[in-house]
């Protein structure tokens, strides 16, 4: 049976699978569910229709599953689902989502640092790192490998894309397209993540091509629409530069990452 600190409150109907650790002054609720393997540290609390999956670490003073922080909340039935294989540190806090039956998600394979924040309606998917202190408001989309560096705050409905890299310190009020480095108050687009595209394997050709579709779609005096034709007829069109325009086409009509009209 799970192994419960004699100083830790969990609910009877709470559903911990065998191996489970809960450390010292943890504070589980009915309708909770934990995976296998997974280890609460001391003073975590997870809160009602909250699932966790299997081997995740949760440190101490974590709160999982709280209400929404939102003035539409009514308490009708929302939930936290969570992934394997994660770390969750110090004080980090994640809501359920607002509206019912809505869900706040994590994938696998993430690495939350101490005092990161996850919004109501957030969606992060799998192996995203976000570093300490950073606050992720609601309905939020964090897509994989994404790099979140330390104190930066990211409005509501931003979609991050996969393998960004976000520098710290910056002020996130718009998309982030995927395999770029961006930061600042001004949100600026650097370059491509090189580093973060070597990791997972992504070829020197991509990586050139890559760095040329964003020169010319973010970092020109192009419009973004024309920017984009000149991509599609002059680049190279790999698997990443296919990805790329179809997220800037999709997330961004209308509008321009560097504030100009298109």
């Amino acid at each position: 049976m799970a192994r419960i600190h004699s100083s830790a409150i969990v609910d009877p109907a709470a559903e911990l699978a065998e191996d489970v650790v809960v450390g010292p002054f943890c504070y589980v609720e009915a309708g909770v569910r934990i995976g296998p393997g997974t280890v609460l540290d001391s003073h975590v609390t997870v809160k009602s229709n909250t699932t966790i999956g299997a081997r995740n670490v949760v440190a101490q003073g974590a709160v999982l599953g709280g209400d929404p922080q939102d003035r539409k909340y009514g308490n009708e039935p929302t939930y936290l689902v969570i992934g394997d294989d994660n770390v969750i540190r110090e004080y980090v806090t994640i809501h359920r989502a607002t509206g019912a039956e809505k869900v706040t998600s994590v994938g696998n394979r993430c690495y939350f640092m101490a005092f990161v924040h996850l919004g109501h309606n957030v969606t992060v998917h799998d192996d995203v790192t976000i570093a300490n202190g950073v606050g992720v408001s609601g309905h939020v989309t964090i897509e994989e490998r994404a790099n979140i560096s330390g104190m930066t705050g990211i409005h509501q409905w931003v979609r991050i894309g996969k393998v960004a890299m976000v520098g710290g310190m910056s002020r996130i009020v718009r998309d982030v397209p995927p395999y770029m480095i961006v930061s600042g108050e001004d949100q600026k687009v650097h370059d491509i993540n090189a580093v973060g595209l070597r990791r997972i394997g992504v070829t020197q050709e991509s990586r050139t091509a890559l760095h040329k579709a964003g020169k010319l779609l973010f970092n020109s005096s192009l419009g973004l629409s024309h920017a984009i034709q000149i991509v599609r007829r002059e680049v190279k069109q790999t698997e990443e530069v296919g990805y790329l325009l179809a997220f800037v086409e999709r997330l961004f009509k209308g509008k321009n990452l560097r504030g100009d009209q298109p």
